[in-house]
């Protein structure tokens, strides 16, 4: 059975971070495993407080899963600090973990910090040269490459200059632009490819990063190709927001219903 391991956020109100990455990999038919790097006191209308883990912590988690179970893919999400950053990247070198999928999580759906704001120049420096693929939102998109992101060429002037970071591959994500069509741009340093779908109207959408991202690094745990990994995981999300629209859970940014697709197939 193929293996996917999460290094990512605990959410406890189960719509992102790794309860979302499990649940995407197991919708995949994925083994999934988790190291928590922070626990938080969270719902669909905010985050209302965060707990580190201590990065030794976080280091003996991985160990534990790749001395025994082992991975064939890495998903890292919420990382939380310079310290957890170090002690992740360190252990992908450490243990070759990749394929690499890295979803630089810095707000939450309702824009509470979720990375310190010294912690972004380690991220840049010390994980992004490690990417298989990064998968900014495009806020997190904005926040790398410093400028504004208001068109489709602006976002392929960000994959540009993303990439120059040290990722393969870059994915930016286009759910926070208008229009009929919700468009995600992949460059992998050679081509750019858009993957659209139409955008639905839904307050079910928290998690929907988390779940892109996981999604990605379960179909390359089973053998996608790059390019066959995004736009299945573009497919996934897209039909979970529609099969979640009336899931009727919280006050807030609701979650989708993962297992929602166990009927539709993947």
């Amino acid at each position: 059975m193929k293996r996917a391991m999460t290094i990512a956020g605990s959410d406890s109100g189960g719509g992102a971070g790794i309860q979302a990455d499990l649940k995407t990999f197991a919708a995949h038919g994925v083994f999934g495993t988790s190291a928590i790097t922070a626990l938080t006191a969270q719902n669909t209308i905010g985050v209302q407080g965060v707990f580190e883990i201590p990065p030794e912590f976080v280091a003996a988690q991985i160990d534990s899963i790749v001395r025994d179970i082992g991975a064939d893919a890495i998903k890292t999400g919420m990382i939380a600090n310079a310290a957890i950053i170090e002690v992740v990247a360190a252990k992908v070198r450490e243990y070759g973990l990749f394929p690499l999928v890295v979803d630089p999580v810095m707000v939450a759906k309702g824009g509470d910090p979720l990375l310190r704001e010294e912690a972004r120049e380690t991220l840049v420096k010390v994980l992004l040269p490690l990417a298989t693929v990064l998968t900014p939102n495009l806020p997190e998109a904005e926040a790398l490459c410093g400028f504004s992101i208001a068109t489709p060429e602006d976002a392929r002037r960000a994959a540009r200059e993303i990439l120059r970071m040290g990722p393969k591959a870059v994915v930016v994500k286009g759910g926070h632009f208008e229009g009929e069509e919700s468009a995600d741009l992949l460059f992998d340093g050679e081509d750019f490819l858009v993957f659209s779908a139409r955008r639905i109207e839904s307050k079910n959408t928290h998690g929907t990063g988390c779940t892109f991202a996981s999604a990605v690094a379960a179909r390359l745990a089973l053998g996608n190709p790059l390019r066959e990994a995004v736009a299945g995981a573009k497919d996934y999300v897209s039909r979970l927001i529609a099969a979640s629209v009336d899931l009727g859970l919280g006050q807030g940014h609701g979650p989708m219903n993962h297992f929602a697709i166990a009927r539709l197939g993947l």
